[in-house]
């Protein structure tokens, strides 16, 4: 064999042998949750951090939205996410009539799904706020309601040691509240991801049966 031949081949076992074998190993999983898109805006820096830093992630669509930037929505599960109904122009809800509710929330199913988005089985009511006229429109529509167990404040300009130390309170099957567009959240991301593998946690799918993270399936 030529010595240059040997070389190369030599430099390819090398790379070889030195990846990782396997991935760490879960504990448990944690929903990570980011609202309000998609955009052309923020979408393509946040699934490009999510990639990088090996996480996984509901992305709760605005109808609106959805319908607007559609590529994005094909984008979101390009990257391996999962995609949630956030309704068509994120109103009060509970002040709405059933029929409204009906069409924020039908609109916002035909979008996504027109998209590439798939037919959406989450659903995240705007600001949280919810009573029993919605979950009735919400189940015929065959959707879940997800709230989350930790709001990270990054609406309400939590900084980026605030958010990173959110992410470091879920528990095994804990969802968190993030969104696409503060510039924190962002900035936040490789070290959710650092925080997340230090306490053997990874990130999962929303169960649409329990509404708990559980393991992608």
């Amino acid at each position: 064999m030529r010595p240059w031949i040997l070389a190369a081949a030599l430099a390819v076992t090398t790379m070889t042998s030195v990846a990782p074998a396997h991935a760490a190993a879960c504990n448990g999983y944690v929903g990570l949750t980011f609202d309000d898109g998609p955009s052309n805006a923020h979408t393509p820096a946040l699934l490009n951090a999510l990639r990088q830093n090996g996480l996984r992630a509901t992305m709760f669509n605005e109808g609106q939205y959805a319908a607007a930037y559609p590529a994005q929505v094909r984008a979101q599960v390009s990257a391996g996410m999962w995609v949630g109904n956030h309704s068509y122009t994120h109103p009060h809800l509970t002040q709405q009539s059933q029929s409204q509710m009906d069409s924020e929330i039908s609109r916002t199913q035909q979008a996504i799904s027109a998209a590439g988005g798939g037919t959406p089985k989450l659903f995240r009511p705007p600001y949280g706020e919810t009573n029993g006229t919605l979950q009735a429109v919400e189940a015929k529509y065959g959707l879940r309601q997800i709230i989350w167990d930790v709001d990270s404040q990054d609406w309400n300009n939590a900084s980026v040691d605030a958010i990173v130390q959110a992410n470091a309170r879920l528990g095994n099957g804990q969802i968190i509240l993030m969104h696409e567009w503060p510039g924190n959240t962002l900035s936040a991301i490789p070290r959710i991801a650092q925080t997340l593998a230090s306490r053997g946690l990874c990130a999962g799918m929303i169960s649409p049966q329990t509404g708990r993270a559980v393991a992608p399936g």
